[in-house]
């Protein structure tokens, strides 16, 4: 095989969808008016904004008015936080408690953390050995002055899906709103806002064959909100700046992708999935799956291997053609732990064992065969190099 001839890192991000390609072209040549012009160039424009808004709803079983289309999921996980408290503020609410997981993306751990700066008070509520959030943690710490709780609906490392109607009833109970960020559950698993009971969600096209750069908010009808920023008059004030309409076309196009395609394609990577968990596990001593035993996205594993160092795993299995991720995040250059792993109780050892597969739309059963030959290649050589470099290092 070639060097990367194999792509399983969907979680990532996603190829572009042909069927979306084709729906955005006309839209980046002839349809290139400005929505907000009511000349003829405009208004077809201003029309695909709207039909677009229209099934992004749909996809969500929410309301045409409910959807805010964003730059993707990073901003609209910030404007979901912010732009909710600025709506608080301006309505005179005086509540300073947010909750949130250790789990979360740091597109949510970062504005809390910056508002933990700023006078509000942050509780992170705890997780499991798997990283769930269960009920009984999030009433430990809910108050009477709690005025949001974010917890993610999937996480994007190790796939594990959190109880979101439950944990979403209970913050609503205690008078408090709920934000889930679903950028690794939309196209993987069903995203109902009616059925969630949340009242604002994240999500990312990208993720699921959209194009980069795109992604929506959805708040709940009567939910306080004021925008961030400050321009024009787009997106019903909420986020000004002119619409990326090929984007936003782009988008739609992806979610009726999913809709269309989500129960089979479940099936099939799930299958995929836990062949591929069986044979690693079977095939190798000191093999683990994190989060194995939680319901989790149907594509996504998270491997660990005792006495392995993920990051030079990726990179020998990256040679022999396979690009997946460690479970580790890159900052300016350098590779720290996972927090996500961290905060499942592993140690920093484990937490650097690990990588994570994630399959998608063109993974098929001989390219799932073959990663797990070049894992038990991989794996066997990775140990005994750290074997060898060892016994240099004591002589």
């Amino acid at each position: 095989m070639t060097r990367q001839e194999v792509y399983l890192d969907y979680n990532a991000t996603t190829p572009l969808a042909p069927e979306v390609l084709d729906a955005m072209m006309p839209y980046l040549r002839e349809r290139y008016g400005n929505p907000s012009s009511i000349h003829s160039l405009g208004r077809p424009s201003r029309e695909a904004v709207d039909a677009s808004r229209g099934e992004v709803a749909a996809f969500l079983n929410a309301s045409p008015r409910e959807i805010v289309f964003t730059a993707g999921g990073t901003e609209a996980d910030n404007l979901a936080i912010l732009g909710f408290l600025a709506g608080l503020e301006a309505g005179g609410d005086e509540r300073r408690h947010l909750v949130t997981s250790p789990t979360e993306h740091h597109a949510v751990l970062y504005p809390m953390q910056r508002l933990a700066k700023t006078g509000y008070d942050v509780s992170y509520v705890d997780v499991d050995e798997a990283g769930r959030v269960s009920p009984e943690s999030l009433e430990k710490v809910l108050r009477h002055d709690t005025a949001l709780v974010s917890v993610m609906y999937a996480n994007n490392e190790t796939g594990v899906i959190a109880p979101i109607p439950e944990l979403a009833r209970l913050a609503h109970d205690a008078g408090a709103r709920f934000h889930t960020d679903a950028v690794q559950a939309c196209g993987k698993i069903p995203v109902d806002v009616e059925k969630l009971g949340v009242d604002l969600l994240s999500l990312s096209g990208h993720k699921f064959y959209g194009p980069k750069g795109t992604g929506a908010l959805y708040v709940r009808r009567g939910v306080p909100f004021k925008s961030i920023f400050r321009g024009g008059g787009q997106e019903r004030s909420r986020r000004p700046g002119t619409e990326n309409v090929p984007g936003i076309v782009g988008l739609a196009r992806a979610t009726r992708l999913a809709s269309s395609t989500l129960e089979r394609e479940s099936r099939r990577l799930r299958d995929l999935r836990d062949g591929l968990e069986a044979s690693i596990l079977r095939g190798i001593d000191g093999s683990h799956v994190n989060g194995l035993g939680s319901e989790r996205t149907p594509n996504t594993v998270s491997f660990r291997f005792d006495g392995v160092d993920g990051e030079r795993l990726m990179k020998t299995l990256d040679r022999d053609g396979f690009a997946v991720s460690t479970g580790a995040a890159c900052s300016s250059g350098s590779v720290e732990p996972s927090h996500v792993l961290l905060a499942l109780g592993l140690g920093p050892e484990q937490v650097q064992g690990s990588i994570r597969v994630s399959l998608g739309r063109y993974t098929e059963q001989p390219h799932v065969g073959a990663l797990k030959d070049a894992i038990l290649r991989a794996v066997s050589s990775v140990r005994a190099g750290v074997g060898s470099a060892m016994g240099a290092g004591a002589s």
